[in-house]
C-alpha cells in the first residue's frame, strides 16, 4: 500500500533527517585510518541516542547494529566489526535509519579514510551524480521507471560502471519499507506513477566492475561485489511535491538549495 504523507508527517521526517545529517557531518571528522567499523557504529549509536532518537536499523529483522558500514568491495549491509581496521584510502559507506518519535529518515553517505585515490574519487562522483539524476525524475506524473532509467543510463551506458540490481530503494514512512519499490535500473515510462506526498528513498549502489553481487557472507548480512571491484552508495530520503522533489536528508544545503522544503 502506498501512503501519501501529510505536512505533519513530512515535517517529522525532516526532523529525523536533520539528525541524520548532523551524524554524517560528525562522521566526516571522525572517520580516519586506524579506527574500526565497530568504532563507527558505536559513535553513531551515541550520537543518535544523544539527539532523542533511536537507530532504526538496530534489531530490525535481527540486525545487531545501528549502522551498516560497508568497506571497499562491500556493496551493502556491512556488519560493523572490531576486526575490520580502517586503512588509508578505504571507501566506507555508512547507511542508517533515524527514528525520531516515530518519524523515519533513511540515508547513506560515502566517506574516505585519509586520501582518496583517483579511482575511488571518480566512483564516488559518478554514484553521487547518478543519485541526483534519479532524484530529478521524482516529479509528479513521472513513473518509477524514469528514476531507474536515468540512474542506469548514466552509470552504465555513459560511464561504463555497473548498477546493482538486487538491492533497491523503497517507500518510507511509519515503517522502514513501504511501497513502491524503487529500482535503480529500468525502463522510462513504466512503473508506478508518482504523486505528491509520496516519500521514497533513492539509493543507487554502483560498482566499478560487474553489477552482480556475490553470496551473502557468513554473518548473514554483508554483501560484496561478485568480482571484488569497488562499490559505492549514496542515498537520500525525499518527498515528491507539486514543486518538485524535496530532499529530507540533505548533507549540503548549498548544493541542494533547489531541493529543500521552504
Amino acid at each position: 500500500m502506498i501512503t501519501l504523507k501529510s505536512d505533519r508527517e513530512i515535517k517529522g521526517m525532516q526532523a529525523a533527517g536533520d539528525i541524520m545529517v548532523g551524524l554524517f557531518h560528525a562522521l566526516s571528522d571522525y572517520i580516519k585510518p586506524g579506527i574500526t567499523t565497530w568504532d563507527v557504529d558505536h559513535f553513531a549509536y551515541e550520537y543518535i541516542t544523544a539527539h532523542d532518537a533511536t537507530p532504526g536499523e538496530l534489531n530490525f529483522e535481527g540486525y545487531k547494529y545501528s549502522t551498516c558500514v560497508s568497506v571497499n568491495d562491500m556493496i551493502c549491509h556491512g556488519c560493523p566489526s572490531k576486526d575490520i581496521l580502517v586503512k588509508d584510502g578505504d571507501l566506507l559507506k555508512v547507511d542508517t535509519v533515524i527514528n525520531y518519535h516515530g518519524y523515519l529518515s533513511d540515508s547513506c553517505h560515502a566517506f574516505v579514510a585519509g586520501t582518496a585515490t583517483p579511482e575511488v574519487q571518480k566512483l564516488m562522483d559518478v554514484t553521487l551524480k547518478a543519485l541526483y539524476l534519479g532524484i530529478d525524475q521524482a516529479v509528479v506524473g513521472n513513473r518509477i521507471g524514469d528514476i531507474g532509467w536515468a540512474i542506469q543510463n548514466y552509470a552504465e551506458n555513459e560511464m561504463g560502471y555497473g548498477v546493482v540490481r538486487e538491492y533497491i530503494g523503497h517507500g518510507i514512512g511509519p515503517t522502514m519499507h513501504e511501497k513502491p519499490d524503487v529500482p535503480h535500473y529500468g525502463e522510462a515510462g513504466h512503473g508506478t506513477r508518482l504523486k505528491a506526498g509520496m516519500t521514497i528513498t533513492i539509493e543507487p549502489m554502483v560498482n566499478i566492475g560487474d553489477w552482480r553481487s556475490g553470496e551473502t557472507a557468513d554473518d548473514g548480512w554483508t554483501v560484496r561485489t561478485l568480482d571484488g571491484s569497488l562499490s559505492c552508495q549514496y542515498e537520500h530520503t525525499l518527498v515528491v511535491t507539486n514543486d518538485g522533489p524535496k530532499i529530507l536528508s540533505s548533507y549540503d544545503h548549498d548544493f541542494d538549495a533547489k531541493y529543500l522544503l521552504k
